[in-house]
């Protein structure tokens, strides 16, 4: 599956990314979370109130209670650091809306989470494909103050993005939970804009169904797994509009951005949220960066697997029973693999000690597990000879 824009545009249809996956998660989409199903009982949380009985000019008695409970608690601290986010671009760019002399246009909305507040600036943490393709951004606050934001910075593996605005009419900042400790069937609260600013501020609870669950992303569309996206899993209604919104725990802290979910006529109640922990290093290279570092080996690579058979034996001479790993298309200049000693039509079947069977492996291990300057042991096929090498990784985008 691939990454949905959940802003929901109402002038230009920017297609789904999600068209480019198969079987069960098939029609996951990004979208935002919206968390049903707080028991009081079941879940520990309390409840109190305020009853007034008021005599009306009928002559009838109407109820008045005020009712308070440790999820209103939560809401009334945290919900401030909730925003809006309007993605606008220029008419010329959306063919689905009446040129208006280039006046960029609203092309769609999504919410996002206020984390830091230093100096005469603010910071907030929103899904990368809420901005994607913005010309100018909008923030809307829980107020409905509407301020001006910079996109500092993007990042289409983990769908994240950071932006910037002024903190003059800021009041509220979110503070960080730990999103390693979640446990299945902890309560959880989430905060967004379902439908965009349509119904803004809106609230839902639930429960974390799941913790470490990887759900494949297709990039570029072309129908290939790209990435294993590791999530959180609630029992969330995900609505269009609520990507990156909070999801909050009983103490009212933030552990994880809401992002994506299951979207088939079959299932019901399966969101998906990027956990926290996962996530703050990525807006601090945002913040600081503009993107993120990741390493690289400096070569452009394929799946053995889609190379056929009768060229996997007779012109890369490989072993017959040979028929997983990443295939070397090309070695950049003056790279770590080109040091190395790799080159084209080399086979990589290991790296640092894990086994290579694809390009998304490859990918995920670089990205997860390797830092830029780490010197990585590889093995790989030239022909039917297995061999070895190091390479010093250095700095990819």
């Amino acid at each position: 599956m691939g990454y949905y824009n959940s802003t929901e545009p109402k002038r230009r249809n920017r297609g789904n990314f999600a068209s480019g996956f198969t079987g069960i998660l098939a029609g996951a989409v990004l979208a935002g979370v919206v968390l049903p199903g707080f028991t009081d009982i079941e879940q520990g949380i309390g409840i109190g109130e305020d009853t007034q009985q008021v005599e009306n000019v009928s002559g009838v008695e109407n109820v008045s209670s005020i009712v308070t409970s440790d999820v209103t608690e939560v809401v009334d601290a945290t919900s401030a650091a909730v925003v809006g986010v309007t993605n606008l671009q220029s008419a010329q760019q959306n063919p689905f809306t009446q040129n208006n002399g280039g006046e960029p246009q609203e092309a769609g909305a999504g919410s996002g989470v206020i984390y830091k507040k230093e100096g005469d600036s603010a910071y907030i943490v929103t899904n990368n494909h809420v901005v994607e393709g913005a010309e100018q951004v909008k923030v809307t606050l829980s107020d409905g103050t509407e301020i001006d934001a910079e996109v500092l910075g993007t990042d289409i593996w983990t769908d994240l993005a950071v932006l910037k605005t002024d903190s003059a009419e800021i009041k509220d900042v979110a503070e960080f939970g730990d999103s390693s400790v979640l446990k299945a069937g902890e309560p959880v609260i989430a905060i967004g804009n379902p439908l965009g600013l349509q119904f803004s501020g809106s609230v839902t609870t639930g429960v974390i169904s799941g913790t470490e669950r990887s759900i494949p992303i297709d990039i570029n569309k072309d129908g290939t797994e790209d990435w294993q996206a590791e999530v959180l899993q609630t029992d969330a209604a995900i609505n269009p509009g609520n990507s990156g919104g909070a999801l909050i725990n009983s103490q009212g802290q933030l552990i994880g951005i809401n992002s994506m979910k299951i979207a088939q006529a079959s299932v019901e109640g399966i969101g998906l949220a990027i956990p926290i922990n996962s996530a703050i290093p990525i807006i601090e290279d945002l913040e600081t960066k503009g993107e993120v570092e990741r390493p690289a080996l400096g070569v452009s690579i394929l799946d053995l697997q889609n190379v056929p058979a009768p060229i996997r034996q007779n012109e890369l001479n490989l072993p017959a029973e040979l028929e997983k790993g990443v295939v070397v298309e090309s070695v950049a200049k003056s790279s770590g693999a080109e040091a190395a000693g790799l080159q084209q039509s080399d086979v990589i079947v290991e790296m640092g000690g894990d086994d290579i069977t694809s390009v998304l492996e490859l990918r995920q291990y670089l990205y997860t597990k390797a830092e830029v300057g780490d010197t990585l042991d590889i093995k790989f096929y030239r022909g039917s000879e297995l061999m070895e090498a190091k390479v010093d990784l250095t700095e990819g985008i």
